[in-house]
């Protein structure tokens, strides 16, 4: 099964960019869809980005489109989130997860996703 492994995240101020990696140990099979999610302290987790493997392009939270932006490197199987303009708001663990959502409708689903990293924490301060 594939794994998926997290990293980039760290502390910086508002205003700042951050540039988060997700490494899979392989490709996973089908129409896979790959994904951001974060979760911040006391807080459900959340959508952030994702891209499907074929169709629909790349989804993203109200709340970060035009500040992130989620891109692969399919040679290396990984996945990146570029942050850029971060808030303190943005402040969370942030999660890289692979699953099979059954449309485009899905994607923004937690629970369509099967594989989950064990995230990294993004610091946005004041």
């Amino acid at each position: 099964q594939v794994q998926v492994v997290e990293s980039g995240g760290g502390l910086v101020q508002a205003g700042g960019s951050l540039r988060l990696s997700c490494a899979a140990s392989g490709r996973p099979y089908g129409e896979y869809a790959m994904a951001w999610f974060r979760q911040a302290r006391g807080k459900e987790r959340e959508f952030v980005a994702a891209f499907r493997w074929r169709g629909s392009g790349t989804f993203y939270a109200d709340s970060v489109e035009g500040r992130f932006a989620i891109s692969r490197d399919d040679a290396k199987n990984t996945v990146f989130l570029q942050m850029d303009s971060l808030k303190p708001e943005d402040t969370a663990v942030y999660f890289c997860a692979v699953g099979w959502p059954a449309g485009p409708s899905r994607v923004r689903s937690a629970g369509e996703y099967m594989i989950w990293g064990q995230g990294t924490q993004v610091t946005v301060s004041s």
